[in-house]
């Protein structure tokens, strides 16, 4: 199981889906997304996404409302051309109190059948919030397997490395 539930420190069994930690979003970029400069989809039209993909995950884990606080480190490796598949994927790497650092990729490549490639990764943070807007509690996410760890880590980092700037 990736990762151990918690909530404010007590094991927590009420949820059994643990998929909620990540969700991966795919679609064709269009000719009619965002800004096209000679047929490239704009920075902004991705960053876009990253914020939905962050976004969603972020609220599926916190089971309500969410508000975007940090995304950091935004590299484009390359130019996502119209007509591509595009893959956004966005996986909690570790909860504080009310807030979630998330990592996120996109993907991108041709139709049909092409190699996908990252094109960009960022560190992202989100924080729920109640129904005046204010931080509310969210159940604790623990990474168990190297990998998750090895993440959690390098997110921390980063968003910690941002701060400080």
């Amino acid at each position: 199981m990736p990762g151990r539930l918690r909530n404010n420190g007590t094991p927590k069994d009420t949820r059994t889906d643990t998929s909620m930690h990540s969700i991966t979003l795919r679609f064709l970029a269009s000719h009619n997304e965002g800004t096209l400069v000679a047929g490239k989809v704009s920075g902004g039209t991705v960053l876009r996404w990253v914020d939905e993909a962050g976004f969603a995950c972020a609220t599926r884990w916190a089971q309500g409302p969410c508000v975007t606080a940090l995304v950091s480190g935004a590299r484009f490796a390359r130019p996502i051309l119209a007509g591509e598949l595009v893959e956004v994927q966005a996986r909690l790497a570790y909860t504080g109190t009310s807030s979630m650092g998330i990592a996120v990729e996109v993907y991108c490549g041709g139709m049909p059948g092409g190699d996908m490639q990252q094109v960009l990764h960022c560190a992202t943070v989100y924080v729920a919030v109640d129904g005046n807007d204010r931080p509310r509690p969210i159940d604790t996410w623990t990474p168990e397997t190297p990998g998750d760890m090895a993440l959690a880590e390098r997110v921390r980092a980063h968003i910690n490395a941002a701060r400080a700037a």
